[in-house]
């Protein structure tokens, strides 16, 4: 028996390597001797770096940079491919869970941590970096990634801009003169898994912009100063990145990596699938499992379940979702793939207890899961025999 473990984290209780190492458990109660290939999978958010270094090895880097109010901090990356690729989480630097709610406000916060991030890559030689940009604090379309590679914002007198996303209303130039030359050999891919595009009512300031901290007032004024910000980057880009989709994620700095490094947008999941190498290793599995904190009719909309099994799709190979809970009708999922969805729940419970025995009833699912799986197929082995 030869399965793969694909899950997302359970957001909020269980880390993605966690949910992975649960399913595990629960397959080899039923099958000891089963061959497991383990690709716990992310979205670009928290835990990306960790799922990759899980899926494909590699090692973890840990420096000096900056949070989004621009106080040091330590902040860790990885490299794989033998220190050939670099793999970045901005929620490492520039995430929101470095902030206190009070903190939070993206007219001052900056991207400035992740561009020191990406500077030591450079420093250490890789020639290809895979950035996931959930779960950001900052609203400055990447600005501060610019900055701390080089690039000068400057204003109509010709003085550098300060960080921040409300600072970019008056940007007037890109002095790219200093821009960090190591970038011209370097591939940038980014993990974008939204549409949104730089400005307006689906733009990042207004979709993302309050639960970043800002108020309706901020809320106007920081989609002015993208709209400003995208209107001068789309001079030096040579196209039009206030249409772009995928432009407004993470505050704009899908738009800003596109323009100004000549990055390229991924879906998250497609990305880790691709790193892992998870083609090969699911064409040669009996069966997949899946799965994520909630399955409900999002799923659908590109969410890692779905990524996994319209991989898995291709080859034939059955997938099956356990996830935290299921709710409501997910018939349609089956359209992608997925055979069906299982909930851990085992009764009523608070949500502290939920959490508290989340990877314990994980693993019993999944037990129980294999359980009738091994019945089935055994019982198409008897009558095949008899024919």
């Amino acid at each position: 028996m030869r399965i793969v473990i694909a899950p997302d984290s359970f957001k909020g209780c269980l880390k993605a390597v966690d949910v992975a190492q649960a399913m595990r458990r629960g397959v080899q109660q039923i099958y000891p001797e089963s061959v497991i290939d383990m690709i716990p999978m992310a979205d670009g958010g928290e835990g990306t770096v960790d799922a990759i270094l899980c899926a494909v090895g590699g090692e973890k880097i840990e420096v000096n940079t900056a949070d989004p109010l621009g106080r040091s901090i330590k902040a860790s990356y990885g490299l794989i491919d033998h220190g050939a690729t670099a793999v970045i989480e901005m929620a490492a630097a520039s995430g929101l869970t470095l902030l206190k709610y009070q903190e939070r406000n993206p007219s001052q916060t900056s991207t400035l941590g992740t561009g020191l991030l990406i500077k030591d890559a450079l420093d250490r030689g890789v020639k290809k970096i895979l950035l996931g940009i959930g779960g950001s604090a900052t609203n400055d379309g990447g600005a501060g990634i610019a900055v701390a590679l080089g690039v000068k914002l400057l204003d109509s007198k010709g003085k550098e801009l300060p960080l921040g996303g409300i600072e970019l209303a008056n940007l007037m130039k890109f002095d790219m003169s200093g821009l960090d030359h190591r970038l011209s050999s370097v591939k940038i891919e980014v993990a974008c898994d939204v549409q949104n595009p730089l400005c307006g009512p689906e733009g990042a300031s207004e979709v993302y912009g309050p639960q970043k901290g800002a108020t309706l007032e901020d809320v106007k004024i920081l989609d002015s100063a993208l709209q400003n910000f995208g209107e001068r980057l789309s001079e030096i880009a040579g196209k039009d990145l206030l249409k772009l989709a995928g432009g407004g994620a993470a505050g704009g700095v899908g738009a800003g990596l596109v323009g100004i490094f000549g990055a390229k947008l991924r879906p998250g999941s497609q990305m880790i699938l691709e790193v892992a190498n998870a083609a090969e290793k699911i064409k040669c599995a009996d069966l997949v499992l899946t799965g994520e904190g909630k399955t409900d009719f999002q799923t659908a909309y590109g969410k890692v379940p779905v990524g996994v099994a319209l991989l898995a799709k291709n080859y034939n190979v059955p997938v099956l979702a356990v996830s935290g809970s299921v709710e409501g009708s997910v018939d349609i999922l089956a359209e992608h793939g997925i055979s069906s969805c299982f909930s851990v729940s085992e009764g009523p419970a608070t949500l502290e207890e939920a959490i508290m025995k989340a990877e314990e009833q994980l693993e019993r699912t999944v037990s129980r899961i294999l359980t009738v799986w091994k019945l089935g197929t055994e019982f198409a082995r008897k009558k095949l025999s008899f024919k």
